[in-house]
């Protein structure tokens, strides 16, 4: 897994910028983890859980989990 440490948002870096830089790479993080749902299966959900936990910061792993959420909504 990619170090992420360089993503962290400078002191001076407001929440929507944040939101709007890395908003592409989300999406395509969340659209990863959905593909691999039929391919586990049941583990699924286990191995997601991991995959979340793991993202930094902790601000993009809550775009990826809101934007995995829409995707599995039909959004």
């Amino acid at each position: 897994m990619p170090d992420h440490d360089h993503d962290h948002a400078a002191p001076n870096t407001s929440r929507a910028d944040y939101h709007r830089t890395h908003q592409a790479r989300a999406q395509a993080e969340a659209e990863r983890l959905l593909a691999a749902r039929g391919r586990l299966g049941v583990r699924w959900l286990a191995w997601v859980a991991g995959e979340l936990y793991a993202l930094s910061p902790p601000q993009f792993a809550s775009m990826v989990r809101r934007e995995l959420q829409r995707l599995q909504e039909g959004g």
